[in-house]
C-alpha cells in the first residue's frame, strides 16, 4: 500500500541527502519486506540522472549495471548489488542541472503559442536533389572538420539566445 511509496521516497531522499546508513536501511526494509528488486533498480536508474546527473556521469552506468545484475541473478543474491549502488549514490556528488534544464525546455514547448518554429534549413538533412535545391543543409559546418569550435546556430531563430540551463522565472 502506501508504505511502498513511503519507503521508496525515504530511500530516494536519504541518497539525495548523502546518508549512506539511512539509504541502506530503507533499501533493506524494502527488500526484506518483499519488494521487487527490479522496481528498486528502475528507481535507481532514474535517480542516477535526476539527482546525480553530470556531477558523476558514471552513476547511470552503475544503475544500469545494477538493474542488469538484479535481472540476471534475482533475490536474494542481488541484494548486495543494490546495496553497492545505493551506497555509491549516497556518496556521489549531486547535480540537478540537466533535470532542471530539460524541465525548462518542456516549459518552453508548453508555453509556446502557435506552430512550433521550423528546423533551420542548415540543420536539415538533404537526402534528395529537391531538398538540396530548396536549401536543406546549405551552410552547415561539420564540426569534426574544424580544429576550433565553429560559430553556428542550432536553435530556431525565435529561440536565439535562450539558455535552458539558466533558472527560468514563470
Amino acid at each position: 500500500g502506501e508504505e511502498h511509496y513511503n519507503c521508496i521516497s525515504a530511500l530516494h531522499k536519504s541518497m539525495r541527502g548523502s546518508d549512506e546508513n539511512a539509504s541502506l536501511y530503507w533499501l533493506a526494509r524494502m527488500l526484506e519486506g518483499g519488494e521487487d528488486p527490479l522496481y528498486v533498480a528502475r528507481r535507481l536508474v532514474r535517480f542516477a540522472s535526476e539527482d546525480i546527473g553530470l556531477a558523476d556521469p558514471l552513476a547511470l552506468t552503475q544503475a544500469v549495471a545494477a538493474y542488469q545484475g538484479c535481472h540476471f541473478i534475482g533475490m536474494p543474491e542481488c541484494e548486495v548489488i543494490l546495496a553497492q549502488c545505493v551506497v555509491y549514490f549516497a556518496r556521489a556528488p549531486k547535480s540537478i542541472e540537466v533535470y532542471r534544464a530539460y524541465g525548462n525546455v518542456k516549459e518552453c514547448l508548453r508555453m509556446h503559442t502557435g506552430p512550433l518554429p521550423p528546423v533551420p534549413l542548415h540543420l536539415r538533412n538533404a537526402p534528395t536533389r529537391l531538398m538540396k535545391n530548396l536549401g536543406y543543409g546549405k551552410g552547415y559546418k561539420y564540426n569534426p572538420m574544424y580544429k576550433e569550435p565553429v560559430e553556428q546556430d542550432y536553435l530556431p531563430e525565435e529561440l536565439k539566445g535562450i539558455d535552458f540551463f539558466k533558472e527560468r522565472k514563470t
